[in-house]
């Protein structure tokens, strides 16, 4: 900042020169106490200069007495998650009061490599209101591309260049580290990529489910900053006491907001953060972003001093975010009007000062920006209901078994039989298969689920975490190998064969999001979910995304990847025939 412009808003906040923009007959909630002061907020190029009454300005805007808080903070998000461009996903998350995301674009990376990310950044880039962009976004770059050694992913960023990449300003810092058995076993690339964010001062985000004693103290020497996968109350005490944040996931696939709430105190209310890692369209149309998310925590008895606490100072000061995250005097002017401090009901949001949105409507034009790079990205080898035939030459058999409302898998054994070649599937039994999609390699992964519900034909979909293949969930081999077809035709999808119907719908973008609308996105893929609900899936599962996690080799305990069936535990493959 020029000594100039310092100038004028110090005398700006002593009443010698007019602000910007005062907001009047507001009510600021003060992060750093807890309490709620009445008067006026002064703003100056972008920045609070003061607070109390008597400011004179170009522009007043009378907040008839509604709560003013700081921007939220979404400490952790894949964007792509959504299903929604950037653009999109900006016009529906800023009017819920979302004025800063720390994004990892691993997704696309995986499949379109660093011009995936260089996606993001520009189209994130191109958003404006008056010259001021409406959501200000920190991206991290993709540590683990692929996840694991142990599938095929569209793109591979080794230890160099990942050092390379880290240089450039695009990246904030290294997105989550998720290889954690390669961090506490001192797997040499991996050091090299943690060396490298070391170095430059960079953050490093952590996915460290089940990692405690030991194993904890170890991954935290590596410069691990924060963890979103949790898997017991314990372990998230453990890791508070260990000095790590932990981040409060409220997605659409994982939410451990009930696990965390009763574990926030007076003492360590400043080491949670709120995030959502992924959560797609039609929940983020329908029930709000970290708005959602704050009344949710308040709902389960946290604080609501604490709850906007995690979306917003603890956010700033876990990211090194100076001038972030309160409504306070030389902090920045992002700024949410609300009714109170139970449901979080935005009625307007402020970025730098500038109003980008209200009354639930974007303020800010969307230009659409995209590049051939995340076009035309799936390339599948031919298959045929032969394709997903299993010969299981046991009379036991291994299967997954999803937890209801979490992206675990349990193994089960079950009793099985195969006649004519190919394994008679029992009741509540489903074969899953993961397609590989990058290079038409014919690669093929063959599994048993347990518990889905799903009967009468196939369902599919292009994302497939982390390397994105095409997994599919069905109890009829042609109905299957007919979702594969109607993905590769679509560029990416999600799509559903039963009987003679058959629906897909489009992500054209990079097999992982789409393109239309958010209105549109919303509408139907929450169509093609409801409808796949109608074949038998329970509830408990998303039909379409819990499908999308079963290929995530880094999530315990089973999971499929397009080289085999692998086990988390034991980091290794496992094959579908059990022991006797």
């Amino acid at each position: 900042m020029k000594e100039s412009e310092l100038r004028q808003m110090i005398d700006c906040a002593m009443k010698r020169e007019p602000c910007d923009l005062v907001l009047t007959n507001a009510r600021i909630f003060n992060v750093f106490t807890g309490e709620t002061e009445e008067g006026d907020i002064a703003v100056k190029d972008g920045v609070i200069v003061g607070i109390g009454t008597g400011y004179s300005a170009r522009t007043y805007r009378d907040v008839a007495g509604r709560i003013i808080l700081p921007g939220f903070m979404d400490a952790h998000i894949h964007v792509e998650s959504t299903m929604l461009t950037p653009e999109e996903f900006a016009r529906l998350t800023v009017p819920h009061g979302t004025s800063l995301i720390v994004a990892d674009p691993h997704e696309l990376v995986n499949v379109c490599g660093i011009a995936g990310a260089e996606y993001v950044a520009e189209a994130f880039a191109r958003l404006q209101r008056e010259g001021v962009s409406p959501l200000e976004v920190l991206l991290q770059l993709p540590s683990c591309v692929p996840a694991t050694p142990f599938e095929t992913s569209g793109a591979r960023l080794d230890g160099h260049a990942t050092a390379e990449e880290l240089e450039k300003p695009t990246f904030f810092g290294l997105g989550e580290m998720m290889n954690y058995v390669g961090v506490i076993a001192g797997d040499a690339e991996t050091l090299e990529k943690l060396e490298a964010a070391k170095r430059l001062k960079k953050v490093v985000d952590g996915h460290a489910p089940g990692v405690v004693g030991d194993a904890l103290n170890a991954y935290l020497c590596a410069g691990v900053t924060t963890d979103h996968e949790s898997l017991s109350a314990q372990e998230i005490a453990e890791k508070i006491a260990r000095g790590m944040y932990v981040q409060v996931r409220c997605g659409s696939s994982a939410n451990n907001a009930a696990v965390c709430a009763p574990l926030i105190t007076e003492e360590n209310n400043g080491r949670f953060l709120l995030c959502s890692d992924d959560k797609h369209a039609p929940d983020l149309m329908q029930k709000g972003h970290l708005d959602d998310a704050l009344s949710r925590l308040v709902a389960l008895g946290v604080r609501p001093l604490w709850a906007v606490r995690m979306a917003t100072l603890n956010v700033a000061q876990c990211y090194g975010l100076r001038g972030h995250g309160a409504v306070a005097p030389g902090y920045a002017a992002d700024m949410v009007a609300v009714d109170d401090l139970q449901h979080f009901r935005v009625h307007a949001v402020w970025k730098g000062g500038e109003l980008v949105a209200e009354e639930g409507r974007p303020l800010f034009s969307v230009a659409r920006y995209l590049p051939e790079a995340v076009r035309d990205t799936v390339h599948v080898a031919p298959v045929t209901a032969d394709s997903f035939r299993m010969d299981i030459r046991s009379e036991r058999a291994r299967a997954m078994y999803v937890l209801p409302n979490e992206l675990i898998t349990q193994e089960v054994i079950l009793p099985v039989r195969t006649k004519d070649g190919d394994v008679v599937l029992g009741d509540d039994l489903n074969k899953l298969a993961v397609v590989e999609r990058h290079f038409a390699s014919g690669n093929t992964g063959l599994a048993l689920v347990k518990g889905y519900g799903l009967h009468g034909g196939a369902i599919g979909i292009s994302v497939a975490h982390d390397s994105h293949n095409l997994v599919v969930l069905g109890d009829d081999n042609a109905a299957m190998a007919r979702v594969v077809e109607l993905l590769r035709t679509a560029g990416g999808g999600m799509a559903l064969v039963c009987g003679e119907t058959e629906e897909v719908f489009p992500l054209d973008v990079a097999g992982l999001m789409s393109s239309a609308s958010c209105e549109e996105v919303a509408q139907k893929t929450a169509h093609i979910a409801a409808r796949a609900r109608r074949m038998g899936v329970k509830e408990g599962y998303d039909p379409f995304m819990t499908l999308a996690f079963l290929a995530l080799p880094v999530i315990p305990h089973l999971k499929l990847t397009d080289r085999g069936l692998f086990d988390v535990d034991a980091f290794r493959f496992t094959t579908t025939e059990a022991e006797e």
